[in-house]
């Protein structure tokens, strides 16, 4: 069986971790996650990176930060994970779902500014698989309308729109560790990054359960105590460590999976001159970090054949979310503003092909045969 997806594994983890285990301090904020959070704001020019125990949690920092209340409105993208919509509606936030662009199944960003009311607070662009939205109009919208933007860019480290990473665009950035994506934290993680120097000293607060805990560790008060909601949001540092392990490898990852992107999508164009399948649409304004390679077939019940076809010839592939606007808590919490054309009809045609470091140039020309071959009988 080919694997769907395989966690990175450098060479350096577990000597990081062993060195973390030996140190004075395993929890959050140790030697590990310094080191991280100078890589990152070195690397994404932010102002303050500060690691989380999941990019849920980054999302719902960021709510908290953005004072979200009752009865206002969160603009995004149907097509996501529910944790970009649950950071919002657990603050009480109404979700107001916005149709996708079918090319790079990003938020349409031509119709997000119908959607904007007296209650809109947030804009939140879904940066799908690592592809960056058209920020510049978003951006233009939150400025005319004084407006915030959270980028959900869990899929997104290491790619750039108009050579600017993504995540350093909006009011903030949020990133996902997860084993699923380019570099994980040993299996789980998440980064929140500020790139509006107003919610620097609160979002060290909120993160640190509601206290001014880091500022004491720095000697800026002499005594810390509760002086803000919060939660427990700090990455422990052995995770912050095998973080490391791989952010030292960054560029080698990241070489490797767009050499086996470009291999996928080389191999498939046959297929696709024929019509049977749809490559992924890479814009001009964009650099993506190959996080995932999908196709799209003709329709719901040919997805569910092909899947099938690959599982039974030992490929693990998948589809990806079911829009939100159409679960039951997606309908109790949110709306969907507009006419829905392409959110439902193109997510039943995208499978998620293998798609990890290491994956090797035999495995890809198995998995194109075995898909040429479902098709030869068609």
């Amino acid at each position: 069986m080919i694997p769907f997806n395989k966690p990175p594994l450098t060479d350096n983890e577990e000597k990081y971790i062993r060195k973390s285990l030996n140190s004075d301090k395993i929890s959050g904020d140790g030697q590990f996650t310094k080191r991280c959070h100078k890589w990152f704001e070195d690397k994404l020019q932010c102002k303050k990176a500060l690691l989380t125990t999941s990019c849920t949690h980054s999302l719902e920092m960021s709510a908290i930060l953005l004072d979200i209340q009752e009865g206002d409105e969160v603009i995004m993208p149907s097509y996501t994970f529910v944790s970009t919509a649950n950071a919002f509606v657990l603050r009480g936030a109404k979700i107001v779902f916005v149709d996708i662009r079918p090319d790079t199944m990003n938020i349409d960003e031509t119709k997000i500014e119908e959607a904007i009311t007296e209650k809109t607070k947030v804009i939140v662009p879904v940066h799908y698989a690592g592809v960056g939205c058209e920020m510049d109009t978003i951006m233009i919208l939150a400025n005319k309308y004084n407006l915030f933007v959270v980028e959900d860019a869990a899929q997104g480290m290491m790619s750039y729109y108009k050579g600017k990473p993504l995540g350093t665009i909006g009011h903030f950035g949020t990133f996902s560790f997860h084993e699923t994506k380019n570099y994980t934290s040993a299996g789980e993680g998440g980064l929140l990054i500020i790139n509006d120097e107003r919610f620097a000293d609160r979002s060290e607060i909120i993160r640190e359960k509601g206290t001014n805990r880091s500022q004491f560790f720095r000697g800026m008060v002499d005594k810390y105590s509760w002086v803000d909601i919060g939660s427990s949001y700090l990455m422990n540092d052995m995770s912050a460590a095998y973080l490391w392990g791989q952010l030292e490898k960054a560029d080698e990852i990241n070489s490797d999976r767009l050499k086996s992107w470009n291999l996928y999508h080389n191999k498939l164009q046959e297929l696709s001159q024929k019509e049977f399948i749809e490559l992924p649409t890479i814009l001009d304004t964009c650099t993506h970090n190959a996080h995932m390679f999908y196709i799209k077939v003709k329709d719901l019940k040919e997805r569910v054949a092909l899947l099938q076809y690959l599982i039974d010839n030992g490929i693990w592939s998948v589809f990806h979310y079911v829009p939100l606007h159409s679960s039951k808590a997606g309908k109790k919490y949110g709306r969907f503003f507009g006419k829905e054309q392409f959110t439902t009809k193109e997510s039943e045609r995208l499978i998620r092909l293998p798609m990890y470091y290491g994956l090797s140039k035999k495995e890809i020309f198995y998995i194109v045969n075995k898909i040429e071959a479902f098709y030869e009988t068609k």
